[in-house]
């Protein structure tokens, strides 16, 4: 083999070592932080044609940056855990002087003058910026298209969706452009395309990773958070853009750190829930079911007492349901006003039930979420935690903008799909998509671990031994490898 040829090869299997792995060699000088980066950007270069997963590239500020953190390792400055990684934020995602279009023509051209916090913190532990992800118009919806960049395409079958709204960063991690990315959770927007994607994705406890600027600060319906291709590099991430800070008033006081280390654990004697259809409140596909149905004996071989069980989730559909209308207007509708024409018709229609609500809609609302939240708490005395499809459906055709059907049950509208994704966000409980395995067409499919209240620590242990059991996420997609 010529050299040459020896440092492709080389070069191309740096994007597929961990994160933790990249960040230790880098550390050591083993590799420079150019070399990290140069060999992500030949991956977005060689694969993310056909994926359409970073939507914007800066690659030559990617690399200037780089140098600068060669220079800080050579000479003995203070490195931060990602120094030197690169990452590619999500294109709803504030980032200074690259743009950010939400996935809207009404913002093709926004270039913003400062990062949102989650972008401001990685950086501040040593990130590379290399470009932004892609997403649905306004991240609204679990499927990853929009008038401005088209669709993103899932690279296990690129006739398939990446799922959303993080999609661009699922994908774009499935493919190595990328060894972590930040993502947010509405209604599964960090699980969904997870699963969709056989990575992983944390939607973290509302406060763990505060949030700056938000027009709701003290809501607690939408979360960011880490998405990576496996849970201790997930747990990396968390451990960068968690802990408090003074502009989130629901921000949590426990240090990002205590997610920074080993996640072993031993699950003996944890007490499991699992959930096949969350009491029948979620039609699941029938191939999901089947790939899911083994993690039951992992469970039990790992020591754990599982049994079939499920919260009592009354009311949690009206609870998400209305929050997220309420939210998207106070966000949304004032563009609605001058704008709907050039906004996605049912984005449209949800910005407009949200102009509806009443201000007994909203004490209803609230009522039903408190009472919500006391029986996953008394839930979660019987038990350590609920595991539950990820997602009702396989990876579905992406020309459709949601599936019509699931197991025959017809689905009234675009969120109608992800209920096992949107109930467990109203009741604010953590939620960890690890992958679990994929369907006979080798389509992925994601297990949901569902903790009590702030017990992302635990989700995070449970799908790390889950993970280390199964092996499901080193099965990498179809793209050239």
């Amino acid at each position: 083999m010529s050299p040459e040829a020896h440092q492709v090869r080389e070069a191309s299997g740096l994007v597929h070592l961990t994160a933790r792995e990249l960040a230790a060699k880098i550390r050591t000088r083993e590799l420079s932080a150019r070399e990290v980066v140069q060999a992500h950007l030949d991956r977005i270069e060689q694969v993310n044609g056909p994926v359409n997963a970073v939507v914007t590239c800066v690659a030559e500020r990617a690399l200037d940056e780089a140098r600068t953190a060669d220079e800080a390792t050579a000479h003995g400055a203070p490195l931060g855990p990602l120094h030197g990684l690169p990452v590619a934020h999500k294109d709803t995602h504030d980032t200074r002087g690259i743009r950010t279009t939400y996935g809207t023509p009404l913002l093709a051209d926004n270039v913003p003058d400062r990062d949102e916090l989650i972008v401001e913190r990685i950086r501040a532990a040593g990130a590379i910026t290399i470009g932004k992800t892609n997403v649905p118009e306004f991240a609204a919806g679990s499927h990853t298209v929009n008038p401005v960049f088209g669709a993103t395409r899932n690279p296990y079958d690129l006739s398939r969706s990446a799922g959303g709204s993080s999609g661009g960063a699922a994908a774009a991690l499935a493919c190595g452009m990328h060894p972590v990315a930040d993502g947010s959770d509405m209604g599964g927007s960090l699980r969904n395309p997870a699963s969709f994607c056989n990575v992983v994705g944390l939607r973290p406890s509302p406060g763990r990773v505060p949030s700056w600027p938000d027009t709701a600060p003290w809501s607690t319906m939408a979360v960011q958070g880490p998405m990576a291709r496996n849970v201790a590099d997930a747990a990396l991430l968390l451990s960068v853009v968690a802990g408090p800070d003074p502009r989130s008033p629901i921000a949590l006081e426990t240090p990002g750190s205590a997610f920074g280390g080993p996640l072993e654990r031993d699950l003996r004697g944890l007490r499991i829930a699992w959930s096949p259809d969350l009491g029948g409140a979620a039609p699941v596909d029938r191939e999901v079911r089947d790939v899911l149905a083994p993690a039951v004996t992992v469970f039990s071989a790992l020591g754990c007492a599982v049994e079939e069980a499920c919260p009592d989730l009354s009311g949690a559909d009206e609870v998400f349901r209305t929050f997220r209308a309420w939210q998207f207007h106070l966000a949304l509708g004032a563009l609605l006003e001058s704008s709907a024409d050039r906004m996605k018709p049912s984005l449209v229609r949800n910005v407009r039930q949200g102009s509806t609500l009443t201000g007994i809609d909203l004490e209803r609302a609230t009522v039903l979420h408190g009472e919500l939240f006391h029986r996953m708490r008394e839930f979660f005395e019987r038990y350590d935690a609920l595991v539950l499809p990820t997602s009702q459906v396989p990876p579905f055709p992406v020309e459709l903008e949601y599936p019509g059907d699931v197991d025959g049950v017809p689905m009234a509208d675009y969120l109608d799909w992800m209920r096992s994704a949107y109930l467990v966000s109203a009741t604010g409980s953590p939620a960890l998509s690890v992958p679990a395995g994929f369907t006979p067409g080798g389509l992925p499919v994601g297990l949901q671990i569902v903790g009590p209240h702030r017990g992302d620590l635990r989700v995070l242990q449970i799908g790390h031994a889950f993970e280390q059991a199964t092996r499901h996420g080193e099965r990498g997609p179809g793209v050239p490898r």
